[in-house]
């Protein structure tokens, strides 16, 4: 009877301890992104009705102001079907770019202007527009039976809101 009981509290505890450490992701509590007011939101996963229902969800959210020119923003919410891998750049002819870790700006050698590709999973990158860096990411499953083909937007939304509160 004694080995059973050391059996139900070993898998008792097995059970129970992985989950706080799987929880543990980055937490989105920079300065710049708690003291934010405004933020531009960029759809770049080619799916109007996924961008439509984020920005809904932001609205109803209700904790940032979602304007349409960039350089007024505090930030910018970019969701994608690629993960963001750096600054963040559009020339005025469309053309897309980067920053490097030095500052010098390098366009890429072939734009992505629609870039539709099989999409498993989609990212939402919250970025400081004055240096281009990253300053919370997350990413979730695209599509599904049960939460929907256009959901996978505003799912990462509430994921933000989860992190920042209201």
């Amino acid at each position: 009877m004694r080995n059973y009981a050391c059996l139900v509290v070993f898998l008792v505890t097995s059970l129970i301890l992985p989950i706080p450490l799987n929880a543990q992701k980055q937490l989105a509590k920079s300065p710049k992104l708690l003291s934010a007011k405004t933020v531009y939101f960029d759809n770049r996963t080619g799916a109007n009705a996924v961008g439509a229902a984020a920005v809904a969800q932001l609205k109803r959210w209700g904790r940032f102001q979602v304007v349409r020119d960039k350089q007024s923003a505090d930030l910018i919410l970019l969701l994608s079907a690629d993960p963001y891998h750096g600054g963040y750049i559009i020339f005025a002819s469309g053309q897309t770019g980067s920053v490097d870790a030095n500052g010098d700006i390098q366009e890429d050698l072939v734009p992505n202007y629609n870039r539709l590709a099989p999409v498993r999973d989609a990212y939402l990158t919250v970025i400081d527009p004055a240096t281009g860096k990253s300053l919370w990411t997350d990413s979730h499953v695209w599509g599904g039976l049960l939460t929907g083909k256009n959901s996978v937007g505003a799912r990462l939304i509430q994921k933000l809101q989860k992190q920042i509160g209201k």
